[in-house]
């Protein structure tokens, strides 16, 4: 019975939180608990204290890792871009698809947020269309609120 039940007339008679004909399958969810606090990011079942992710693009194991997602600073490129410099693919559609997020500008990288703050922070460089480098900071807070910081 894996050491998690007793044998009984050849049947394992498993201990609390513990299932299946050998005992082997453990319902603790704790191991699938994701970074956000949903179980297996909410792309996926625990079964027996492993996700089986049932969203394809999702990997993992607590199918949090996507190769093929767009990263947050990718994501985020042209709303900042038409936001803070009034060009670029959205430049059109800026009031209507790109105010989802509070944005300040910075003088200089240095005046970006730095890492070690309470809220998940990436910082970005991305090129914009005039192919030159612009450098943010995405983060959301507690409250669900993105904050960008842009450099001028």
């Amino acid at each position: 019975c894996t050491g998690n039940g007793i044998c009984k007339c050849r049947v394992c008679e498993c201990f609390p939180n513990f299932t299946g004909s050998a005992c082997d399958c453990s319902l603790d969810t704790f191991p699938c608990m994701a970074s956000n606090g949903q179980i297996c990011n909410g792309r996926g079942t625990c079964e027996c204290g492993a996700c089986n992710c049932t969203d394809p693009k999702f990997q993992g194991p607590t199918c949090e890792m996507c190769q093929t997602c767009l990263g947050v600073c990718a994501e985020h490129k042209d709303c900042v871009q038409c936001r803070a410099f009034d060009k670029g693919e959205k430049k059109e559609t800026c009031s209507q698809e790109c105010m989802h997020f509070n944005m300040t500008r910075v003088e200089s990288r240095d005046k970006l947020p730095q890492p070690g703050q309470p809220d998940p922070l990436s910082h970005c460089k991305e090129k914009d269309v005039d192919d030159c480098w612009f450098y943010f900071t995405y983060s959301v807070n507690s409250n669900g609120e993105a904050n960008v910081h842009v450099v001028e």
